[in-house]
Order: structure tokens, then sequence, then C-alpha cells
């Protein structure tokens, strides 16, 4: 067996800066990957996972490496979820929604929705020839879904994004050391109104098949599964459509062949899920001593698992760097997760971006990056980038 290195064997990731991971990653995750795929940060205290073989491992184990841990911020703002519990007890909380989330019920019930609301938003913007797509479309086209998914029909848009900003925004202190914001609680509160609104409505729906039966949830779980269904479906989906637009609009050798061939818009899809994940990592928690790779983990330290490094490695994918539509086997990448924590939403991410690219490159002739107004993604646990303006021609 080979010898396993405690915490201060690993000089690559002692050597690792936040600022590093924020802006641009890839090269510093590739030399750990090589050399220390796990690796102890100290700048984050959490061993990093870069290995596509081991991220594997770690996710399917959660037994050994559980979420069920109260350190994990997002259960300290709005309480037990699936995001939060495993075994028995996250399989409660997960099948009533999950349910609804296979793909049959997808399409059958988001398919004119999603259309419908980027026709919606493209037809506020098409007279201009230019526009941020962020907050024109990828943005607002998340929320709408996510707000039609929990039945939130009293809700306009921009309520439904102020709740869940200010989450986020609680979550984020909590991740960095400090409380629940006033403004969490009192978003999660508004929250909590409106689901309750949405539960004393006579109309079936996916909040109220998930409270009913005598298995079925309290309304405080169903309020704090919509929380991470909310979020998951806002935070993730817009930085996936924001990634996917960007990738292809930069790369017009790639958009030639999509203009040609639309049927591949859904492996573009995967190829930029691939190399520029919304969610770069995930957070698990050590039950058990454990051995991973080289690294001597120990009970109760934090593994953070790096999805954009195991969606570049090279023994999965051939020139991993590099955006190709046309790419086989670009599925395997494992940008919503893997394991008892895999995405719920995955069919309904991919028949939004799938929907909204499609729409945009026939509705918007010369679609393309306004290069005075360029940006990259950014960010330690999502990325997408913070603005993403576009031109194309005005008919």
């Amino acid at each position: 067996m080979a010898h396993q290195l405690t915490k201060d064997g690993f000089p690559i990731g002692a050597g690792a800066m936040i600022e590093q991971l924020e802006c641009d990653p890839h090269p510093l995750l590739a030399r750990l990957r090589a050399s220390e795929p796990v690796s102890w940060i100290p700048a984050l205290q959490c061993w990093l996972v870069t290995d596509h073989e081991l991220t594997l491992r770690v996710m399917r184990d959660a037994t050994t490496f559980t979420v069920d841990d109260p350190r994990f911020s997002t259960g300290q703002v709005v309480g037990p979820s699936m995001l939060t519990l495993d075994g028995s007890e996250h399989a409660r909380h997960r099948d009533p929604f999950a349910r609804a989330f296979g793909l049959a019920d997808v399409r059958a019930q988001f398919t004119e929705l999603v259309g419908e609301e980027t026709d919606r938003l493209i037809d506020a913007i098409e007279p201009h020839g230019a526009a941020d797509l962020r907050t024109a479309l990828t943005g607002p086209l998340s929320v709408a879904t996510v707000a039609h998914a929990l039945g939130l029909a009293d809700a306009d848009a921009s309520e439904v994004l102020g709740w869940y900003a200010a989450i986020v925004d609680s979550v984020t202190s909590v991740t960095e050391g400090g409380d629940v914001t006033a403004a969490g609680e009192k978003a999660f509160a508004a929250l909590r109104a409106g689901i309750e609104r949405s539960l004393e409505q006579e109309a079936v729906s996916l909040l109220g098949s998930a409270a009913a039966g005598p298995e079925g949830l309290t309304r405080q779980e169903v309020v704090s599964n919509a929380a991470v269904l909310m979020f998951g479906g806002i935070e993730t989906t817009d930085g996936m459509l924001a990634n996917v637009l960007l990738h292809l609009l930069s790369h017009p050798g790639e958009l030639e062949l999509v203009d040609v061939d639309r049927s591949l818009i859904a492996n573009v899809v995967e190829e930029s899920l691939r190399l520029e994940p919304a969610a770069a990592v995930i957070d698990r928690y050590a039950t058990r001593d454990a051995e991973l790779g080289a690294a001597a983990v120990r009970a109760g330290e934090l593994v953070r698992v790096s999805i954009a490094g195991a969606n570049r490695d090279p023994r999965v994918f051939e020139e991993p760097d590099r955006f190709d539509v046309r790419r086989r086997g670009a599925r395997r990448h494992i940008a919503f997760a893997h394991g008892p924590h895999v995405c719920i939403g995955i069919h309904l991410a991919r028949l939004e971006a799938t929907a909204a690219i499609t729409r945009l490159l026939d509705r918007l002739p010369g679609l393309r990056l306004d290069p005075a107004r360029r940006s990259a993604p950014t960010g330690l646990v999502f990325r997408k980038p913070p603005t993403l303006h576009f031109l194309w021609n005005r008919s």
C-alpha cells in the first residue's frame, strides 16, 4: 500500500491562492490533478479532489463522505433538506420531488412554458440589436421556470429573484464564517408564506404532492426543499445558459458547425457543461478516517470535490481544454454531480438550455459577442460571466 500523506505533504496545494481558484482555476487544477489529485489547500482549509475517478468515489460513498454536517451553510439558512441529508432521510425528502422531474414529466410540463417564455424575452430585446443576455434572458428564464415549478403563481419573477438573492447572500455569509443575515431570514419567511399560499390552493402541485399522505413531508420540510430547488434552479441554470452562450459564440468555427446542423445543440450544452460547470465544486465531510488517493483524510475534515477539475481529466477527455461541439462522450462530465445527490433538475436544465440556444440562434441573426464588453466566468463555487453582452443584426 502506498504511503499516505498528511496535510503538509502537498506543496502545490500549499501555494494555492483563493484568487487563482476564483478567476481562472484551470491551470492550477491541471497541476493539482497531475501531481496532487487529492491535495490539502490551506487557503480553503479543505481537501480538494481533482481526479475524475476519485471525485466519483467521493460522490458515490455517502457513508464515508456526507453532506449531513451542521457546518453545511445551506442547512443553517433553510434547515434540513434533500441537500443536507443522507441515507433514508435524504430519500424521504428527495423522492417526492424527484418523481415530478422525470424526463417524460419534464417534457410534458415545461416544453411549452420554456419555449413561450424564451420567445417573450427575445421579443423584448430583438428590436435593439444589443443586450446583456444575463439580465435579459438567462436570469429571467431560470426564475420564471422555477416559479412555475414551485407553483408560485402569485409571485412575480422580480419578487422570486429578490428572495433568491437574499438567501444566496445569507448562505455566502455563513460559508465565510458569518451569521445568517436578517435579509436572508426575511426572504425565507416570504418564500415560506408564498409556499403556504400555494399549499392552500386546491390545484394539484409539486409542493402539494410532496406534503400529501401519511409519509408526506411537513410544511417546514416542503419549504426547506423548495428553497433548495429555487437556489439550484436559478443559480446553476442561469450560469449554465450563460456559459453555453459564451463558449459557443467565442468559437466561430464551432458556431458555423451548429449553424449548419442544429442537432448539434444538445451536445453543445454537454460540452459547455464539461468545460465550465456552473457549480464548480461540491462539499462533503468525512465521517471517519479514510484513504483517498495519497491523502490521509481525518474524520470531520472537509473534502471538496472539484467538478471543474474532474471534467478536464485528460484520462477521460482527449484535449480536455478544447471546446468541441462534436466531442464524443461529452456526457461523461459530472457537472450535475453523481451518486445519491445527482442534480434533481437535470432534465429540466437540459431542456431549458437546448430551447433557449435554439431560439436565440434562430431569431437573432448575426448573434455575436460585443467585442468592447467581453467578460469571462468567475467564481470559486459558482462560475459564470458577470455580464454577457451580445450584438445581432436588426431586421
